[in-house]
């Protein structure tokens, strides 16, 4: 997940993004280095921010 976040995340700041989603800095840098599990509502704000799936964000590919 932390990769995929920080890839998602390209040029932008942690401050732009935590301000595009309404919530803190820390609370996103904590979700990015997986020290944080965000709630549903906030997983779906962030799937929805970087235009993608909750799946594609938060859960690992089964395929190899």
């Amino acid at each position: 997940m932390r990769d995929k976040l920080i890839k998602l995340r390209g040029d932008k700041t942690l401050t732009e993004v935590a301000q595009g989603l309404e919530i803190t800095r820390q609370m996103l840098s904590a979700i990015e280095v997986g020290a944080r599990t965000p709630s549903l509502e906030l997983a779906r704000k962030i799937a929805i921010y970087y235009s993608t799936t909750i799946e594609d964000i938060f859960f690992e590919s089964e395929c190899n």
